[in-house]
């Protein structure tokens, strides 16, 4: 991780940030939290190659030369206009192939928090159709077109959910 340039951003003690080895693909993703404690979905356009018209976190790609800490920074800010400000905790890692033929991909996913307009994200719209604010009777829908062994990001927002005390 370089700190140097991401000294505004709090991280939480002991958060793992792998550095990915020559080769491999990574993605990352963020939870976000409101301050009622709901989490940040938004769903992907249905002629996306990967997960179309699916509900989805905060993420993406790690690009060449990027840490996973760039990575999230620039996702957040791209995907919504806003900016990260802490990662609270790693909810997980895990690796997945997707049906694009894009190969193994390993993805952290991190609980965080930002700052910006939460009620006006600043969505690419030719990537996500829709956003919405998710609690725990809501998670059900995070399953939609999705087929069961597909459930990470129900599964990442239940965890973030266990966590709701909300932007400290």
């Amino acid at each position: 991780m370089d700190a140097a340039r991401h000294t505004d951003i709090v991280l939480a003690n002991g958060i793992e940030m792998p550095a990915p080895a020559e080769g491999e693909q990574w993605t990352v993703g963020a939870v976000i939290l409101d301050q009622q404690g709901q989490a940040f979905a938004q769903k992907r356009s249905p002629d996306c190659r990967l997960f179309p018209d699916c509900w989805d976190i905060v993420g993406g790609h790690v690009e060449s030369g990027e840490t996973l800490l760039d990575a999230l920074v620039r996702e957040v800010r791209e995907e919504t206009g806003w900016r990260l400000r802490r990662i609270r905790r790693l909810l997980g890692i895990t690796s997945w192939t997707g049906d694009d033929g894009g190969g193994l991909r390993h993805e952290a996913d991190y609980l965080v928090e930002v700052d910006g307009d939460l009620n006006r994200p600043a969505l690419e719209w030719d990537k996500h159709t829709a956003y919405d604010w998710f609690g725990p009777q809501d998670l059900p829908r995070l399953k939609e077109n999705r087929v069961p062994g597909e459930f990470l990001v129900h599964d990442l927002v239940a965890a973030a959910l266990r966590d709701r005390k909300g932007p400290r």
